[in-house]
């Protein structure tokens, strides 16, 4: 099993900033929510001792430490949130002011990563998973475009797919394996 936790609540994500390699801390409200993720992420892990992977970016790696106490999470430089590029910082209406229409999906970002970049680290991930993860239970942590594009690379899908999956700040993503396929079993699942 594969739980996708994206990090807690920042300034940025509050705001409907752009967050992607800016390494902007948790806030107050996204402390609180990392501290709540234990005894979930406990249920969900079956009271085994997971595998637990964090993005490098302090708010998915302070939500790891806060939400699997005890537990050293392995940092992996491809959960990394999106390069937004000419877009980092910007809300989606600066955005659509600067490019009408724009959709991050399908127009990716000027200066920053295209899908197809994002979709190459995340299956470098999905094959550390398969070489390491096997029969354990994994948590990983980190952003919300990145664990969308992940959870779509997991289960089959377009990249593209990735923009009807919302997933709220501090929530978890459920990605089981079913009969040798992955399928998702839970989504936006939140503690509070």
């Amino acid at each position: 099993m594969i739980l996708l936790v994206r990090h807690g609540a920042t300034d940025w994500s509050e705001s409907g900033q752009h967050t992607g390699r800016t390494d902007v801390p948790l806030n107050e409200k996204g402390l609180r929510q990392a501290d709540r993720l234990p005894p979930i992420l406990a249920t969900l892990s079956e009271g085994a001792l997971p595998l637990v992977f964090t993005s490098p970016l302090q708010r998915a790696s302070e939500t790891a430490r806060r939400g699997v106490p005890g537990v050293e999470a392995t940092v992996v430089d491809a959960l990394v949130e999106y390069d937004y590029g000419a877009y980092e910082g910007l809300t989606s209406a600066e955005i659509d002011e600067q490019h009408p229409g724009w959709e991050l999906f399908a127009d990716g970002c000027p200066g920053g990563e295209s899908l197809h970049q994002v979709v190459a680290r995340c299956q470098a991930f999905i094959a550390k998973l398969e070489r390491t993860a096997v029969g354990r239970t994994a948590i990983v942590f980190t952003h919300g475009h990145l664990s969308r594009i992940l959870t779509t690379q997991l289960v089959g899908l377009r990249a593209e797919a990735g923009a009807v999956l919302q997933n709220d700040t501090a929530s978890v993503g459920i990605i089981a394996d079913k009969r040798g396929h992955y399928v998702i079993t839970g989504w936006n699942i939140r503690a509070d």
